[in-house]
């Protein structure tokens, strides 16, 4: 991407932070963002912490979606942006009310520089608690001043005959002049320790670990309040998820995750109530949270009404995605209830049963999805027909398919393709992990150059690639742990996939088989 004359100024203008104080005091307010993209991109946390701390605007916002290429803040920078919001409560020239932080963690691992989503929660808690301390020692501190300033006025006021004996006649109106100072410093003081606080809005990560100091963070009443966006809870029980949800602001909850959290049909149910009370929801994950499914319990029937009716109270719900909920049969209980249509729906290992598909490719989800997940979901003969109706339905919308480990052989490929071709709106395409021959990963390809979106696909190794004693039809298992070949090794079926693709005239659409840093976001 080519950059711009301010931006590459603005690169060149931070490079050199000892030359900061020279320029900082004048530059104009439209030239921070381009300084601050600048610095971070760089990653010059000095210079990131000067101009958050003159911040001339009312809102900032760091994160969101990221290009291609580009990386995340470093940590040092986060660290040095946090900091210098803090001392910026104190700073005349700062005038920032809101700094929006969703979407701005990273990647975090052992060999990656960026801040992952459970320390950026940590640090951002840390730094709320620490404001509203900083605040106390302040007030306390202003107290005790205008303490000592009342007690100097009431001895001037006991004495004030002595005063003006010793002085003289016209220290009188001097004494009215510092009174009236002393007063109107009280009021200025006042005036600030009464504005609203400074809103952090931010994606937040709560684990068994963090919960406690989140908790402190979101009841803390100081000069910053954290406000959460999108809340990703793992491995926390139904009570802990219940207080936290009841102490978000109604207004401001776009998406909630839970994960590897035993919840139970009626926990379930349970959450649909609790995350009714939010009007603005629009995303709903639900990832390896145990059901304790108990088949032969006469309660089960009415825990899944249960369940059913409190789906039906999220009427801004856009996006759902359900991982190994183990529900085979209920797809109608899960969607009918829901009123107005999905856009994304991701249905990974969830057992989907020939009942589910059949439902979903009739439902009035069809036609409005724009990212459909089935991954891991085993298809056959008999199944295949009702995805071949869904793909029909949602060709004018359907903008990500992920179909990877679906046991897709090459007979159902060919049966799969004139429905995909139809898909018109096709930006990304995953089918890895399904036994297909070489021949059959040459025909997608071709079927997809023709599609005009199409951005990105992830195809699987055939298997020729792999070293002999594979079974006929391997699971995607299996295909994962079998050992490749030294043709594979070598990218020689990724070679002749490219070639066919500059034959077909299409050279832009990205191929990997690359599982682990496969990335279907770039496409947008």
């Amino acid at each position: 991407m080519a950059l711009s004359l301010v931006n590459l100024c603005a690169k060149e203008v931070v490079s050199n932070h000892c030359a900061s104080p020279h320029w900082l005091r004048w530059v104009p307010s439209e030239l921070y963002g381009p300084l601050l993209e600048a610095s971070l991109a760089g990653c010059r946390p000095l210079t990131v912490g000067e101009l958050v701390q003159k911040w001339p605007e009312r809102h900032l916002r760091i994160g969101g979606r990221r290009k291609r290429g580009q990386r995340p803040p470093s940590r040092l920078c986060v660290q040095a942006l946090l900091l210098a919001v803090v001392r910026g409560l104190s700073e005349k020239r700062c005038a920032l009310q809101v700094l929006d932080l969703c979407g701005l963690q990273g990647d975090e691992g052992p060999m990656v520089d960026s801040m992952g989503g459970w320390s950026l929660t940590i640090a951002l808690c840390t730094m709320v608690v620490q404001a509203r301390a900083g605040e106390r020692k302040r007030v306390c501190a202003r107290d005790r001043e205008r303490d000592q300033r009342k007690r100097v006025k009431e001895e001037n006021s006991d004495n004030s005959d002595h005063v003006e004996q010793s002085l003289g006649v016209f220290q009188g109106p001097r004494l009215a002049n510092l009174e009236k100072r002393i007063e109107t410093t009280g009021m200025h003081e006042k005036t600030e320790s009464g504005r609203p606080p400074l809103q952090v809005r931010a994606d937040i990560f709560v684990n068994a670990r963090s919960w406690e100091r989140v908790f402190a963070a979101l009841n803390a009443s100081g000069p910053l309040e954290l406000q959460c966006r999108y809340l990703h809870v793992e491995e926390i029980s139904m009570s802990s998820i219940g207080t936290l949800l009841g102490h978000l602001p109604q207004g401001g909850l776009l998406g909630v995750d839970v994960r590897y959290s035993h919840l139970g049909v009626g926990g379930l149910a349970q959450l649909m109530h609790w995350l009714a009370e939010f009007p603005h929801l629009r995303s709903l994950c639900l990832h390896y949270c145990n059901l304790d499914l108990r088949w032969h319990q006469p309660m089960y029937e009415e825990a899944l009404q249960d369940l059913s009716r409190g789906l039906a109270q999220l009427r801004g719900l856009r996006r759902l995605s359900l991982t190994a909920l183990r529900l085979p049969g209920q797809l109608r209980v899960m969607l009918s209830s829901l009123p107005q249509p999905l856009e994304v729906l991701e249905l990974p290992y969830l057992s989907l049963s020939l009942a589910d598909l059949s439902y979903l490719s009739c439902s009035h989800h069809a036609s409005s999805l724009q990212q459909l997940d089935l991954s891991e979901n085993r298809l056959n003969g008999q199944t295949l027909p009702s995805v071949c109706r869904l793909l029909g339905r949602a060709s004018g919308s359907l903008r990500h398919l992920s179909m990877s480990g679906c046991g897709l052989s090459d007979d159902l490929l060919s049966q799969l393709l004139p429905a995909l071709g139809s898909c018109l709106a096709l930006r990304s395409f995953d089918f890895a992990l399904n036994p297909l021959s070489t021949a059959s990963l040459i025909k997608v390809l071709r079927m997809v150059a023709r599609l005009p979106f199409m951005k990105q696909v992830l195809y699987p190794n055939p298997l020729e690639d792999y070293q002999p004693g594979l079974p006929e039809l391997p699971s995607s298992a299996q295909l994962l742990d079998w050992p490749l070949d030294d043709l594979a090794e070598n990218n020689v079926t990724g070679d002749l996939l490219e070639k066919i693709l500059k034959e077909c005239g299409r050279p832009d659409i990205l191929l990997t088989c690359d599982l682990l840093n496969y990335d279907r976001e770039l496409t947008e």
